[in-house]
């Protein structure tokens, strides 16, 4: 009944189990515009997410810590970070990607700067985790989820401290966000265990292991 291809660790993010239900067996090309085009699905979701925002100053309220996080759980180190750079690039290139349409490298120089490289880290650590098992059931998730929370606001309140200071940057840059963050955890831990469901049962029936 379980596919023989879902029993092996190697699949240890959700994006390899995907293109593993998909591929089959082939490892080369289509294996590499696979991850080419969930990189690019990624930094247009996340430049989605960015738009979708209520204006707040310093720091405008969007939904793209909830993306970044799924971003870095679902794809795993190598591949959620890239996305995150694809993203960066794309802004600081002139793309109106960031919120409220920002863009340009004077923008990731300004005080939201911080949170946008803290997405990259939280991206790269949160998939590490996930490809040492984090990510498949709503108490891990929630955890991972935790983990990369803090680490944006590390970068976030520590590089927006250097424009309005230290306490107002606490003030400003985390606590009005404390309660919608707790409201994503909360919905990471019920949407990734559903996926890696999902993605199982997309899964060929038969298979090699390759």
């Amino acid at each position: 009944m379980n596919n023989p291809v879902f029993s092996q660790r190697r699949f240890s993010t959700l994006a390899d189990a995907a293109m593993a239900a998909r591929l089959a067996d082939d490892k080369t090309l289509l294996s590499v515009i696979a991850q080419l085009v969930l990189v690019l699905a990624g930094s247009a979701l996340l430049a989605l997410s960015a738009q979708i925002s209520v204006p707040f100053y310093p720091v405008p309220v969007t939904g793209q810590t909830l993306v970044v996080l799924m971003i870095g759980m679902a794809y795993g180190s190598r591949l959620g970070a890239a996305t995150l750079l694809a993203y960066l690039v794309e802004g600081g290139m002139g793309l109106p990607v960031f919120a409220n349409g920002g863009a340009g490298w004077a923008y990731l120089a300004g005080p939201t700067g911080g949170y946008l490289i803290g997405f990259l880290v939280a991206a790269f650590i949160l998939g590490f985790l996930a490809e040492r098992g984090m990510g498949r059931g709503p108490i891990s998730t929630a955890l991972a989820m935790l983990v990369g929370t803090a680490i944006i606001y590390v970068f976030g309140v520590t590089h927006l401290s250097g424009f309005i200071g230290f306490e107002k940057s606490i003030a400003a840059g985390l606590l009005p966000f404390l309660y919608g963050d707790a409201l994503k955890l909360i919905v990471a831990a019920g949407l990734m265990p559903l996926a890696w469901r999902a993605v199982r049962a997309l899964a060929p029936k038969g298979g090699s292991e390759g």
